[in-house]
């Protein structure tokens, strides 16, 4: 008799390490971003636990996905899944701030209003300056950069 190949599910804890060592984090990283301890992450990511709805939700939101998404085709149990919010908050601080910084310098590209630029500077400077995480602290860099060169466009 010939033995069938079944397919295997991946679990949950491995898909959580290894969406953090895409990321190039540590377990501490990853722990600090999701306000659990390294201890409970290292218990999931090793499947020696399983991860509540709240964990899943905070690890989604850190890793930008919504919580469906993080535990579809692993081994999470369905009557926890279908406990799980639909949608989280997948956006960081930094991330809005650098959204609305766009939205002006498109608003002042468009209308050539200087007053759109008011109080960026401070704002991004505030931001870099209490911004913890290295990727964080590039895109507010990288914002400032775009800031700096619509205010010398309108100098000209």
């Amino acid at each position: 008799m010939a033995a069938k190949w079944v397919g295997t599910v991946e679990s949950l804890g491995r898909r959580i390490a290894k969406l953090r060592a895409e990321l190039g984090w540590t377990q501490q990283d990853l722990a600090d971003r999701a306000a659990v301890s390294r201890v409970a992450l290292s218990h999931l990511e090793r499947d020696l636990s399983t991860a509540g709805e709240r964990t899943v939700a905070l690890l989604a939101g850190v890793f930008g996905l919504e919580p469906h998404d993080l535990v579809g085709g692993t081994s999470y149990p369905a009557a926890k899944a279908d406990r799980l919010p639909l949608v989280v908050a997948r956006y960081t601080e930094v991330e809005l701030r650098c959204r609305l910084l766009d939205r002006d310098l498109d608003e002042h590209a468009r209308t050539n209003d200087p007053s759109c630029l008011d109080g960026w500077a401070e704002r991004l400077a505030e931001l870099e300056r209490t911004t913890l995480d290295a990727r964080q602290r590039d895109l507010v860099r990288l914002a400032g950069a775009r800031l700096r060169r619509a205010e010398a466009a309108i100098s000209r």
